[in-house]
């Protein structure tokens, strides 16, 4: 008796291949298109919204000759994801959606409703691979350096592993696209999705005002010469802790419509000109309500050495791979989509949180964040950066 996958058709590219190959493999291949999302505050024009997706998945679909079931899991999306947004940014800090989406809605909920039609398996157009070694799963990367997604599948426990299937991990963007041709896939020439996981593309201040006011405060430069920048003296946990400024620190050169809009490393939406060098967010503050700024790329403010981990926050995907407390291990770390991996130590601490020391200053860690680490081309852990 075939096995039964069902595979979370997007109607896009890789997920339709994912479902040719996984039917030529021999597997009974169900699909099932997932509605995530129905508001269209703030998406940007252009963007297509998902009653295009489901087509696209219809035709596939049909092609293939599986059948397609529609779910509609806008409810549980809406609580554990874009709320989950909403608190974040509120917090001033910057979560990412994509990672949740994965934990809490792919390989969770759509697995729930996939056992209710029967699955061994599901699967999805990632480009990421599993590898089962001493009864544990491993998630490694995917074989396409440009396509990786193994990050964002970074919060995956070994019972969401144990169910999944990633059928174009091992293959090029590039093949992908030739096995749709060849196969007369309608998603062969369809552009990837951009944007929040199944939301799109948006404008982020006019998404977020749903739920989050406008609200004036200044914002206030950061001289390169900010006495706060000389932390060589101090220890892994100081190197770890987010630069503090307060108002007195700089000068007021212009105002915005909410802290909590912004976010590190971030250059536009300022509306703030005659400077030197453009104008970089290096700090935000959402209680005094006050955007930090610093001017040029190499502003101090945008590196740091160090982040820390609350221990609750600390994740291992391979639980015999953890680092025991009060030892540490070097890794690959990476700390947002598409960054090479930087060469670090992570030091798991005997409370169980971590502090990852980069051998370099890394530009832009921000709170709210997903840091992973990689033993090789295996992601081993991750973890909500802290600070």
């Amino acid at each position: 008796m075939k096995q039964r996958v069902v595979i979370g058709l997007s109607g896009g590219v890789d997920s339709s291949v994912a479902a040719y190959l996984l039917k030529t493999g021999g597997y009974d291949v169900v699909g099932l298109f997932m509605i995530n999302w129905h508001d269209t505050t703030g998406t940007l024009s252009g963007d297509c919204p998902w009653e295009d997706d489901r087509m696209f998945a219809e035709l596939v679909a049909r092609r293939l000759d599986i059948p397609l079931h529609t779910v509609d899991l806008s409810e549980h999306y809406g609580r554990r994801v874009v709320d989950y947004m909403f608190a974040e940014y509120a917090r001033g800090r910057t979560p990412n959606p994509d990672v949740l989406c994965n934990r809490e809605i792919k390989f969770d909920v759509f697995l729930d409703e996939a056992l209710k039609l029967g699955a061994d398996f599901v699967a999805t157009g990632h480009y990421c691979r599993k590898e089962e070694m001493d009864g544990e799963f491993r998630l490694l990367a995917g074989v396409d350096p440009d396509k990786d997604q193994s990050y964002f599948l970074c919060q995956l426990s070994q019972e969401q592993l144990r169910r999944a299937l990633f059928p174009i991990g091992g293959l090029m963007k590039s093949e992908v696209r030739r096995i749709a041709e060849q196969q007369g896939l309608a998603t062969a020439r369809r552009k990837d999705s951009q944007g929040i996981c199944f939301v799109g593309k948006v404008d982020l201040p006019v998404f977020l005002k749903q739920k989050l006011a406008a609200r004036q405060g200044a914002i206030v430069e950061i001289s390169t010469s900010w006495e706060g920048y000389n932390v060589a003296s101090h220890g892994m946990s100081e190197a770890a802790r987010a630069y503090h400024y307060s108002p007195s620190d700089g000068m007021q050169i212009g105002t915005h419509e909410g802290a909590h809009f912004y976010t590190i490393g971030q250059r536009k939406g300022l509306s703030v000109g005659g400077r030197a060098e453009p104008l970089f967010i290096i700090a935000t503050d959402t209680e005094q309500n006050v955007v930090y700024v610093g001017q040029g790329q190499n502003h101090p403010g945008l590196y740091r050495r160090a982040l820390r981990i609350r221990a609750e926050d600390v994740h291992w995907v391979r639980p015999s791979a953890a680092v025991s407390g009060g030892a540490a291990k070097r890794y690959g770390i990476r700390i947002r989509y598409r960054q090479p991996l930087q060469a670090g130590e992570l030091h798991n601490m005997a409370d169980g949180e971590a502090f990852i020391v980069f051998d370099s200053p890394q530009r832009g860690i921000t709170p709210g964040q997903f840091a992973a680490w990689y033993d090789g081309d295996e992601l081993v852990g991750s973890g909500v950066i802290d600070e």
